[in-house]
């Protein structure tokens, strides 16, 4: 099969690369680009261990063709830390014990950060309709609801009380 060239932003930083034009974006961050944190949990879109934000949207990675990502903006669970700082949810992920062999941790996490860059106060229901697509066999989901209310809650406190919802 004959490659590709196309051209994309992963966490800020444009890439242009060469690949076969059936190669997934999962495999093109990890194999490519070094970014391993996006795990592969099934290759079928269904344990959501492999999202990340296509143009700001939760996607499979698994599920899109790296030439579907020309031109776009990707974000993985590498670029939601700032300035060497965790973000609210990552660190409270730890803080609450959201997670146990950490394996759906990348994709769970990628999946709350979107949701709380739309909605500053979330309702448990908000929080688990955004990780839906989200399966772990290691942990009941209350510490990822907790976890994510909390960051909200920092969020908003840091921001004044200002919301974005």
């Amino acid at each position: 099969m004959a490659e590709m060239v196309f051209e994309f932003e992963v966490n800020g930083k444009i890439e242009q690369l060469t690949a076969e034009p059936g190669k997934t974006l999962l495999y093109i961050l990890r194999q490519n680009l070094g970014l391993t944190g996006t795990k592969d949990g099934c290759s079928s879109g269904d344990c959501g261990a492999c999202v990340v934000l296509l143009d700001g949207k939760p996607v499979n990675s698994c599920m899109v063709l790296g030439p579907q990502a020309d031109g776009s903006s990707v974000l993985t669970i590498e670029g939601i830390a700032k300035d060497g700082q965790l973000h609210p949810v990552q660190r409270l992920f730890g803080e609450t014990w959201a997670f146990q062999c950490g394996f759906c941790t990348p994709g769970m996490l990628i999946s709350c950060y979107a949701l709380l860059e739309s909605n500053d106060n979330p309702t448990r229901d908000d929080i688990l309709t955004a990780i839906a697509g989200n399966f772990c066999r290691c942990t009941g989901y209350q510490a990822v609801v907790t976890a994510v209310q909390q960051a909200a809650a920092e969020m908003r406190a840091a921001n004044g009380g200002a919301g974005n919802d």
